[in-house]
């Protein structure tokens, strides 16, 4: 089978490769997935780097790349529950591969037909999920989201939508300015386009009562100003780095606003679903079919290095996905 692999810890444009590797055998607890879809995401290209804790490390030789990915079980093992013809996703490893075999308990299953685009990210609907739910941002209140264009915000501005919640999408370009207000979002704030102060500019939309919640997924400086716009007793929720620049605070910035700090770290980054976690994940499923996904490409395993290049140099284009 054809297989995105490689072979040493390095910069994903250099290391990356496409091989010809042996379908996976199986064990009795898994199951053998014919990969459907994949995406593309920051956390693989960090797993590449091998900048994960343990124990998300590659093991060479021919590590295959790919964290999260979905596809229809070919082969169950003996232990297992599933059945072949199942649509499943998967967040565990070498998902950028026509085949994958992933322990049954990694699976999340997926109503017949459920779209390729969202399939492929589940993850980021779960993440989206949760992003929400922990902002504590309530129904008419204020949440500001960073990389507005980005497949997380897109997935949590909808969501917002439907708990009427407003949304104020900060982003780096106004191309889609009016998909995001489509989508739900309130306010779309260009930083390229922005003339003056954004603190003042969110204050004034808010009546001068400021934000009650921030997702960001980018830091530096425009995070230090969005904390001073932010509502006493409002949470910054930290889920991405995009930017390579640091901010800085005083003590006073948090004492005086009763501002929360709290990371956001993907469920099930190191255990996988709970039983009891099936109507949850089945309520994403259902509400989730029919939004919009920032899917600007679909590329063949051959296509690779085009697909790593656009998803690191270009992230505000959208999402890339493997469609297999």
């Amino acid at each position: 089978m054809k297989a995105i692999t490689f072979n040493r810890i390095g910069a994903p444009e250099e290391v990356l490769q496409l091989s010809e590797v042996p379908v996976p055998a199986i064990n009795d607890n898994e199951v053998l997935i014919r990969t459907t879809a994949a995406s593309i995401n920051p956390g693989d290209f960090l797993f590449i780097q091998n900048l994960y804790p343990e124990p998300k490390k590659p093991v060479f030789p021919q590590q295959i790349a790919g964290n999260h990915g979905a596809g229809i079980i070919e082969k169950a093992g003996k232990e297992v529950a599933f059945q072949p013809g199942a649509h499943v996703a998967f967040s565990y490893y070498n998902s950028w591969a026509e085949y994958v075999a992933v322990p049954a308990e990694w699976l999340i299953p997926l109503p017949a037909g459920y779209p390729a685009e969202l399939s492929s990210q589940f993850v980021n609907l779960v993440t989206a999920c949760d992003l929400l739910k922990q902002s504590g941002v309530q129904p008419g209140q204020w949440l500001v989201l960073t990389a507005g264009n980005s497949a997380i915000s897109i997935l949590v501005t909808q969501l917002a939508k439907l708990q009427g919640i407003r949304v104020i999408s900060i982003v780096r370009r106004i191309k889609k300015v009016h998909i995001l207000e489509s989508l739900g979002a309130t306010v779309v704030i260009d930083l390229s386009a922005e003339q003056g102060n954004t603190v003042q500019r969110i204050m004034e939309i808010t009546g001068n009562k400021g934000v009650n919640g921030i997702i960001d997924n980018v830091g530096g400086p425009v995070t230090g100003e969005l904390i001073r716009c932010i509502d006493f007793g409002g949470k910054l929720i930290i889920n991405g780095g995009l930017s390579a620049e640091k901010y800085t605070l005083h003590n006073f910035d948090i004492l005086l606003s009763g501002l929360q700090i709290q990371p956001h770290v993907y469920r099930y980054f190191f255990t996988p679903p709970l039983p009891e976690d099936v109507t949850m994940l089945k309520e994403i499923a259902e509400i989730s079919a029919g939004f919009a996904s920032n899917v600007s490409g679909r590329h063949a395993l051959e296509d690779f290095k085009t697909a790593i290049e656009e998803s690191i140099h270009f992230p505000e284009r959208g999402k890339h996905i493997f469609i297999m």
